[in-house]
């Protein structure tokens, strides 16, 4: 196949496996965009209003303000590790991936498809939690560009990581474990709802050692301006664990483990 058209066909595949995913989750909106919403309402109403009226301002800033940005990004992280965990295994899981598997088509092109889906989704709950967050603070955001990166590198990196869930799950409860028991207590104790200035010595060190703060911090900084360590450094580290996350995915297509049997 001549260069031209191979890169005519490389689009085509890959802008048809995009389109699937953005149009699953789409026309589910009640079970994929919805309940992050109320989700964030709720927080806001009792750790926002009932809670964070007797609670000091944190960097200058009233609790609600403080939050938000760690519900959105939050947000953005479930979503995106869901949607590719969900919609890669179910693949699997109907034999889908057989088709994809015999067909010429490479597989960065197939990590490339189900990631942006997962990036998709990710902004699109992103964007509604901070709509409906609004009428209880508004975030100034003086570093728009900071914020945009932030999400999409945090994105991304769940998305490839959701990918590799889905490679390694045995059964619909299988892609559940690492979200219950591990990313749902990283992401809670990544400083969504504190300072890590306000813990102890030995749990802000510990704090250093989960990768969440790291996204969380740098995109409190770039919706508040305001953060609890060296932005480069946390951004750097984002990049470092994506980078290795997408060569581990990679590996694990290639080789076909547990989508070959």
């Amino acid at each position: 196949m001549k260069p031209i058209g191979r890169l005519y066909y490389l689009s085509i595949v890959l802008y048809t496996l995009v389109r699937r995913e953005i149009l699953r989750f789409m026309r589910i909106w009640i079970q994929t965009i919805l309940p992050p919403a109320i989700t964030t309402v709720l927080y806001c109403v009792i750790f926002g209003e009932l809670v964070g009226r007797q609670l000091m301002d944190i960097e200058g800033y009233q609790y609600m303000s403080y939050i938000i940005p760690g519900l959105i990004l939050m947000s953005v992280i479930t979503n995106a590790y869901g949607n590719v965990v969900a919609s890669f295994y179910s693949a699997r899981f109907h034999k889908n991936i057989e088709e994809m598997l015999i067909s010429p088509m490479p597989v960065y092109i197939l990590l490339t498809g189900f990631v942006i889906g997962g990036v998709m989704r990710g902004f699109v709950v992103g964007v509604t939690v901070l709509l409906v967050s609004m009428p209880f603070a508004v975030l100034p955001f003086p570093n728009l560009g900071l914020v945009f990166v932030v999400v999409l590198l945090t994105a991304t990196l769940f998305s490839v990581a959701g990918m590799i869930n889905g490679i390694y799950a045995k059964s619909f409860d299988g892609i559940s474990i690492v979200p219950t028991f591990i990313l749902m207590p990283l992401t809670y104790l990544g400083g969504i709802f504190y300072s890590v200035d306000m813990l102890p010595s030995f749990w802000r060190d510990v704090t250093l050692f989960n990768p969440i703060f790291y996204m969380i911090d740098v995109f409190r900084e770039g919706s508040l301006g305001v953060s609890d360590g060296n932005t480069i450094q946390s951004l750097i580290i984002i990049i470092i664990f994506l980078i290795a996350l997408t060569t581990i995915c990679l590996q694990l297509l290639i080789r076909g483990t547990r989508i070959r049997n």
